[in-house]
């Protein structure tokens, strides 16, 4: 089931008609074993399309599954049973048409800026020149070139998952996947990088997999929006956000975002209801 509000008319270009499937997660089911040995069910029969370039956000309640079919997307984990594909090709394993920004930064703290960001390109023996173009660009698009030489441990932790936002960039993937990349950073920060991250995609329109507990932060990012239910994860409802881009914090009192955000709400305080029974 999906919901959208007709979208306002102002200054704003109408967005564009999405394309075709781009990721498709077909009837995917996720059952592991505890370390008690119980089996968990984790996701339950999820089917989801992401049109390419597409922004698409995945909210729901604590331990729903979204970091885990986020794993499965990336090929980190393989489903119990379903199929994941990647324009068209089963996904099995991980690869360099999927990058991943997680919460923590996951930097290597022995590199410089320049040399995390370049680390994927060397390993796949991408030329020097070709290298130093590819990483110059992303060091400027995330703001980073005056601090190109300076270690991890130097930055602030915005400028950390900045590195990390363009050393997955770097390798050029088809998919971009979030899990939750902005939760560990204060107010003023996370609306920085959430600037920095729309700025970003609109410049290399990449398909983005992103996932959050902050509603307002799905509202402003998302093209759309799949809410799931509690373990085991279902797909509840998905929302197409029918607020035009550009986006900004100035528009979370406007009538269409606050009925997206109602919306939403609705949606998980009746699934922690049932969650309760």
């Amino acid at each position: 089931m999906s919901v959208a509000v007709a979208p306002k008319t102002g200054p704003y270009p109408a967005q564009p008609e999405p394309a075709g499937p781009h990721l498709s997660i077909k009837d995917v089911r996720l059952e592991y074993k505890a370390r008690t040995g119980k089996s968990v069910l984790a996701i339950d029969r999820i089917s989801i399309e992401v049109p390419d370039n597409e922004f698409a956000v995945i909210v729901g309640p604590s331990g729903c599954g979204k970091s885990s079919l986020l794993y499965l997307v990336a090929g980190l984990a393989e489903p119990t049973e379903g199929h994941i594909l990647l324009d068209g090709t089963e996904v099995n394993g991980p690869g360099a048409d999927r990058g991943m920004v997680f919460q923590s930064y996951t930097l290597f703290p022995w590199l410089t800026v320049r040399e995390n960001v370049e680390f994927g390109l060397k390993r796949r023996k991408v030329p020097a020149e070709e290298r130093e173009r590819i990483v110059s660009q992303y060091l400027n698009d995330t703001g980073l070139a005056a601090f190109h030489d300076a270690y991890p441990k130097q930055l602030s932790g915005g400028m950390m998952q900045r590195v990390a936002i363009a050393r997955a960039l770097a390798n050029d993937p088809r998919i971009l996947l979030m899990d939750e990349p902005f939760g560990a950073l204060d107010s003023q920060t996370r609306t920085s990088m959430q600037k920095l991250l729309l700025k970003v995609w609109e410049q290399h329109q990449k398909t983005v997999l992103f996932v959050t507990h902050d509603i307002d932060e799905a509202i402003l990012l998302g093209d759309r929006i799949y809410v799931m239910t509690a373990r085991p994860g279902r797909l509840k409802e998905e929302i197409v956000v029918p607020i035009p881009r550009p986006r900004s914090l100035d528009m979370v009192m406007e009538p269409e975002f606050i009925a997206v955000k109602r919306r939403i709400l609705e949606l998980l305080k009746n699934e922690i209801k049932d969650d309760e029974h």
